[in-house]
């Protein structure tokens, strides 16, 4: 049995100011790739779509909701921040997908210009230990010390920094919190020192790597999760079956995307589906209404379920789910 959802409405998006900016003396121009590393949960997606003004990362409470590397491209003056967005190191469980996620993250550790360690302000547990571990020498590492906000006495901090300050040799400490626009903004100037001068990577007005399709995909597993809390493992996934832009006489842009969520069992496709299908048409209408804002068009959106046991521990199946 399969379930569709998701028949958009008539309301059409307006289009966005599309102007192109003057782009600077390629002389003055400084780029550099920054890693943006930590345990599962800590805040680094919605730190990655603080620093870009966009969402293009998707965030739950659900630990390990990144699972690809995810480039965030914000330009400010004469340089240009490409920033890493990588899974949260898994630590516990070593099947095919986790092992696929930590070798993201190792590959983005020892390619980067900057490494940019988040951590709960004033936590630090065995799991960011084995994060810490995985840094190699030469490359500079700024401790961001994330959700401030959650701590009561500040003064707390102080200990906690000079203590942290004793495990590695950090380049500098930065207690902010990822949801504080000012604090965010400061964050470019801390960072700015460690790029290399030499020519952007990217146009001036891009702001990730990704394609819409994959965009497409994580925003219908972003309303997954954040629909099903933590009733459902966090090994479900989605596919993206169909991307197809086709003309459409009432709307500038009108693209159909076909998705289908894989669950390793039937009681997960039942929970996904929701009493008469209730829950799943909600996934797939807000997945659409995000989608229709993301991407300037309108949607077609159909959400399907499908029960694909053990996936998560099969090596080629990973790989046909596209993960590296």
């Amino acid at each position: 049995m399969t379930e569709a959802s998701s028949i958009p409405d008539d309301d059409s998006v307006p289009p966005t100011d599309s102007a192109e900016p003057a782009t600077p003396n390629t002389d003055s121009q400084r780029c550099g790739l920054i890693a943006i590393i930590g345990k599962p949960n800590v805040g680094k997606s919605t730190l990655l779509n603080a620093l870009v003004g966009q969402k293009i990362s998707i965030t739950s409470r659900k630990a390990q909701t990144t699972r690809h590397r995810i480039t965030g491209i914000r330009t400010v003056a004469d340089s240009q921040f490409v920033f890493v967005d990588t899974p949260g190191f898994q630590t516990r469980h070593a099947t095919a997908l986790n092992r696929s996620l930590n070798k993201t993250v190792l590959g983005a550790v020892g390619d980067v210009d900057l490494v940019v360690f988040v951590v709960e302000a004033g936590k630090f547990t065995p799991a960011d230990a084995k994060v810490l571990a995985l840094f190699k020498p030469g490359i500079p590492v700024v401790l961001l010390a994330n959700k401030l906000d959650e701590i009561h006495r500040r003064g707390d901090v102080a200990p906690w920094i000079q203590e942290m300050a004793t495990r590695h040799e950090f380049a500098e400490v930065v207690p902010m919190s990822a949801k504080n626009a000012k604090d965010v903004e400061r964050l470019f100037a801390i960072f700015d020192k460690y790029l290399p001068q030499q020519p952007w990577m990217y146009a001036e007005d891009e702001l990730t790597d990704r394609s819409e399709k994959f965009l497409a995909g994580e925003t219908v597993r972003e309303k997954l999760f954040r629909f099903t809390g933590d009733e459902l493992p966090y090994t479900s996934t989605v596919v993206i079956d169909k991307f197809e832009e086709e003309p459409s006489p009432k709307h500038k842009r009108f693209v159909k995307i076909a998705a289908t969520i894989v669950v390793e069992r039937d009681g997960h496709k039942a929970m996904v589906i929701g009493d008469k299908g209730e829950r799943l048409k909600r996934i797939g209408t807000e997945a659409r209404q995000e989608l229709e804002k993301l991407m300037d068009c309108k949607v077609f959106l159909e959400v399907w379920v499908k029960v694909r046991s053990g996936w998560a521990d099969d090596e080629q199946r990973v790989r046909s789910f596209g993960y590296e």
